[in-house]
């Protein structure tokens, strides 16, 4: 998630003030999604290290380290991500690709790559669509449900706009978030996702903010099992770069041939 959370998902200057910032009762829902999306995702193409580590209770069960490659569309509004695996050594090389609503999986021992679904686990509360880097304003329609201080990872509390956001489109990898955006600073501080059901699958705390690429942006992400509150997964993120990205990477045809130093 992270990704959606993750996957998740950060170039606006977010030196903002109360002050510069629009009134808190006049600010539109979509608006307010679209800001944060400006936290999370830098404009410019840039790569990062992301590094995930599952907890049980407490204790670390699994880690798993990405570097990610993303760039916008344009014309779409949302980004093309390519996620190569770096630890363990035994997925080295390993690849996915998110270009548009297609998600693939690339084995280089196999030189096969084959169709995911982005809800597909990852690790431990991670699925691969969280790792991507997804603009919500693009995938989704916002509602405002009002305003509310709610505590943050570190348990202070934050004035938050509580919105409630519905699929604009029909592969959204969630049929339904709850989004909480500090006012002011327009940083994300909760997250709740759900399966098309209606069941709560997971909750995420973004926390951490440190400076990245000339704005601050979550350093990290917490992801916890909605039924079993033991299991965390936290996403940390960091070595942000601006980098260009050729097309050519976001093809899958090209997964066999692609040479990243």
């Amino acid at each position: 998630m992270v990704v959606f959370f993750l996957v998740f998902l950060l170039g606006f200057n977010s030196n903002l003030s109360i002050a510069a910032s629009p009134d808190p009762e006049k600010v539109s829902a979509q608006e307010i999604i679209t800001r944060s999306d400006q936290v999370r995702n830098p404009a410019k193409p840039f790569r990062m290290m992301s590094q995930l580590i599952e907890y049980d209770g407490g204790v670390a069960r699994n880690e798993l380290t990405l570097i990610i490659f993303s760039k916008e569309d344009k014309e779409l509004g949302q980004y093309k991500t390519l996620v190569r695996y770096i630890e363990p050594l035994r997925d080295f090389g390993k690849l996915v690709l998110m270009n548009g609503s297609q998600m693939w999986f690339f084995d280089p021992s196999s030189k096969a790559s084959v169709r995911i679904s982005p809800q597909q686990r990852l690790i431990g509360q991670a699925s691969e669509g969280d790792v991507v880097t997804v603009n919500l304003a693009t995938d989704y329609k916002a509602e405002l449900l009002g305003t509310e201080t709610l505590d943050d990872a570190d348990r202070k509390p934050k004035i938050c706009w509580h919105l409630d956001l519905a699929p604009a489109r029909d592969d959204t990898i969630y049929s339904r978030v709850e989004y909480w955006v500090e006012q002011g600073t327009f940083y994300p501080v909760k997250g709740k996702f759900y399966a098309d059901s209606g069941r709560l699958l997971k909750i995420a705390y973004y926390h951490r903010y440190k400076e990245q690429l000339d704005t601050k942006r979550p350093g990290e992400v917490i992801i916890i099992d909605a039924v079993n509150t033991r299991q965390v997964t936290t996403m940390n993120f960091s070595d942000y770069r601006y980098q260009e990205i050729p097309e050519a990477w976001f093809q899958r045809e090209f997964l066999p041939h692609l040479k990243i130093e």
